[in-house]
């Protein structure tokens, strides 16, 4: 019984062959992609080959190894990249079978291809004077490798290049049955200059740092080395500084359950849950009573419930046409950013504003952070969602008049009157029909298309006669609920004809 796990970032062109690749050795029994927070189309095509994806806490290899661990149901765990499609048909079988057959705890890979200029001229130079006994090894740096869940549970992952080496040598220091096996030949694309130099830096610091807690050798030196390892964050999508149109779309629009009353039902914690929102009024305090609840979660399980809420069918269809007709899309949540990047990546948002949720060695701490565009300007105690608007106007270069935000709560009322057009689902907080331009029937986003159709190429905004919305209010507040919804809905529709007409 083994657990593959493949972390990998922007590897949607060969994510899907390599899944059906590593599907043909029989000891497979879950395959578990961690996205490492990816631009591209990397989940959806993951999802495509049902596997389980699970969305790392924050970037770095290291980070989505240990979270795909602590995800990972059974004891002996096989790590692939993502990103080579010659893997052998058994490739799962060579590599987790001397754990299978308990002739080792930890597997190393080796392969045939050009020897690799960071392990020629940094790794095993390095090794040859620490780890002597560690440079018979052909291949230090390969990331195709399988150990024992208990053994990686012992150890701490480096979050950059040097994760690989670093298992290598705990496995050693732990005293650890060590193996490697030829997986024949592999092909990748050679990296650039400057990853190179990035990975050379990064695995020699970890060398030596290893080497120094192990007290190996002569390490006066070691002080004087000076490492850079911090890494610039990837830029999501260059192309934000020529979108004209953005769509802001509340999560709970597109989940057809709220995560942390699904969660705290999960944990039995379900009435406490609700006295908790009943004895606090004030919006922060019941969102960090609510962060509390799930002190010492991993971030693996918190996702796995969150994978078992429904979401809305063609969501991702719609997003990936509205983002093909230039729209930035953008999705919004006052929970937490955990679970919101997840919910992003599987339907393939461009963006998500969320609450920071802290966590130690992908546990959660308890605590929750409150980012800056929740805040009001210049009051850094308050807590206010309906900022996020603004705040994402501004951060894109994107006119408020060019934007539709689309949310059902209360909370949601100022973002759907500033924004150039406001909408709703009929499960909307009532209270939100008065303020919207559009009411949308619940469980699609599909009608989205054709009202975001109405802004031309020039941008102009679909509605700029908000006055009619407001001559609705007496309206919809004196007639029944359905009536003012049906009349509220007519209106609306009538609103999207004038301005087609007059564009």
């Amino acid at each position: 019984m083994v657990s593959v796990i493949i972390p990998a970032l922007n590897e949607g062109a060969t994510i899907r062959k390599v899944i059906q690749r590593i599907r043909q050795a029989e000891p497979v029994m879950e395959i578990i992609v961690v996205d490492d927070n990816s631009s591209d189309n990397t989940v959806s095509e993951a999802l495509k080959e049902n596997a389980r994806v699970i969305t790392s806490s924050r970037k770095g290899k290291g980070i989505s190894m240990r979270e795909g661990m602590i995800a990972a149901s059974y004891n002996t765990i096989v790590y692939l990249d993502a990103d080579i499609v010659t893997y052998p048909k058994n490739v799962v079988s060579l590599l987790a079978g001397p754990i299978l057959k308990d002739e080792a705890d930890f597997v190393k890979s080796y392969f045939d291809r050009q020897a690799g200029r960071v392990t020629q001229l940094v790794a095993k130079p390095l090794l040859s004077i620490y780890f002597p006994e560690l440079e018979k090894f052909s291949q230090p740096l390969s990331g195709m490798i399988a150990a024992r869940k208990d053994f990686l549970q012992q150890v701490e992952f480096e979050n950059d290049y040097g994760v690989d080496i670093a298992l290598l040598i705990d496995a050693y220091g732990k005293e650890m049955r060590i193996q490697e096996v030829n997986i024949g030949y592999i092909k990748n694309d050679m990296q650039s200059l400057e990853s190179l130099g990035k990975m050379s830096r990064q695995v020699s610091r970890t060398i030596l740092q290893k080497a120094a807690l192990l007290s190996r050798n002569n390490l006066e030196t070691l002080s004087d080395i000076h490492i850079i390892s911090d890494e610039m964050d990837i830029a999501v999508k260059e192309s934000f500084l020529n979108l004209k149109k953005m769509i802001l779309i509340d999560i709970s629009v597109v989940m057809e359950n709220d995560f942390n009353e699904t969660a705290a039902a999960y944990y039995n914690q379900d009435e406490h849950y609700k006295r908790m929102q009943q004895n606090h009024k004030d919006p922060a305090a019941r969102l960090q009573k609510a962060a509390s609840l799930f002190k010492g979660k991993s971030l693996p399980e918190l996702q796995s419930i969150a994978d078992d809420i429904p979401l809305t069918d063609d969501a991702a269809e719609v997003i990936s046409k509205l983002k093909k007709n230039g729209y930035l899309c953008v999705l919004v949540s006052d929970g937490f950013d955990v679970i919101a990047n997840h919910i992003k990546n599987k339907l393939g948002f461009d963006y998500c504003l969320a609450n920071h949720l802290p966590l130690d060695k992908s546990m959660v701490g308890g605590e929750l952070v409150f980012p800056e565009y929740f805040k009001r300007n210049g009051d850094t105690e308050s807590y206010d969602k309906s900022t996020v608007l603004g705040y994402s106007a501004q951060k894109f270069g994107i006119p408020e008049k060019n934007t539709v935000f689309v949310g059902n709560s209360i909370e949601d009322i100022p973002m759907l009157k500033s924004a150039g057009m406001g909408v709703v689902t009929t499960n909307a907080a009532a209270a939100t029909f008065t303020w919207a331009d559009k009411i949308l029937p619940a469980g699609t986003l599909a009608p989205l298309l054709d009202l975001v159709s109405g802004m031309d190429k020039n941008n102009t905004p679909l509605f700029t006669r908000r006055s009619v919305k407001y001559t609705a209010i007496g309206a919809l507040a004196l007639g029944a609920a359905f009536a003012g919804y049906y009349l509220y809905n007519n209106i609306s529709r009538r609103k999207v004809a004038d301005n087609c007409q007059e564009s």
